[in-house]
């Protein structure tokens, strides 16, 4: 009887200290989906997503916390997978506001560069615009300059026209008083002779 209740108090005392093993490798797993768990929800980007998932997670770990010898396993690997899922899912959520940030820096880069595109083509058309001015403004200065210089140039024709004509005038009154000078002395000199004739007759 004495040798039944030794062996009977070994058994009890290896099952404790397989019970007690049991239940800290059950507190290590929990312990690291918790805290695996509890780093993605304070995580300053992460965390604020897949709320639902994270939630599913910390229930799957409440189940694994309650579940019995013959659950544990099941229950084990469904809260690892459902903090993988919750993990997982963050990451993508957050991958995919990244995108929708970009695919809005890139419209507002494409809608920047037509700004800037239909300002180039405005300027140029501008720049245009007052060339043609200027060359317009060219054309009719270097117009009226031409018709200066053709309206002088004709009043310098008529004014040469009218010198030579006054020359021509002078030319005539020169030759006019010539003639009478030289019809003058012609006479002069036919006097003389008749009175040099009249003094020899006496």
């Amino acid at each position: 009887m004495k040798r039944f209740t030794v062996t009977f108090a070994a058994i009890a005392l290896a099952l404790g200290v397989v019970g007690t093993a049991h239940a800290r490798k059950d507190d290590i797993d929990i312990s690291r989906l918790t805290s695996s768990l509890d780093q993605l929800a304070s995580d300053p980007v992460l965390g604020s997503y897949a709320q639902a998932e994270q939630a599913r997670a910390r229930d799957a770990i409440n189940r694994l916390a309650q579940a019995s010898k013959h659950d544990r396993e099941l229950d084990l690997y469904l809260a690892e997978r459902r903090v993988d899922l919750a993990k997982t899912a963050a990451q993508l959520q957050d991958a995919q506001v990244k995108l929708t940030q970009l695919d809005r820096e890139h419209d507002q880069i494409l809608l920047e560069n037509s700004r800037r595109d239909t300002q180039m083509a405005q300027l140029q058309l501008e720049r245009q615009r007052l060339q043609n001015q200027m060359a317009q403004e060219e054309a009719a200065r270097l117009q009226q300059e031409g018709q200066l210089a053709t309206d002088q140039a004709r009043a310098e024709a008529d004014q040469a026209k009218k010198l030579a004509a006054a020359q021509a005038k002078v030319a005539k009154a020169a030759r006019q008083e010539a003639a009478l000078a030289a019809k003058a002395a012609k006479a002069m000199r036919s006097q003389m002779q008749d009175g040099s004739s009249t003094s020899s007759g006496h």
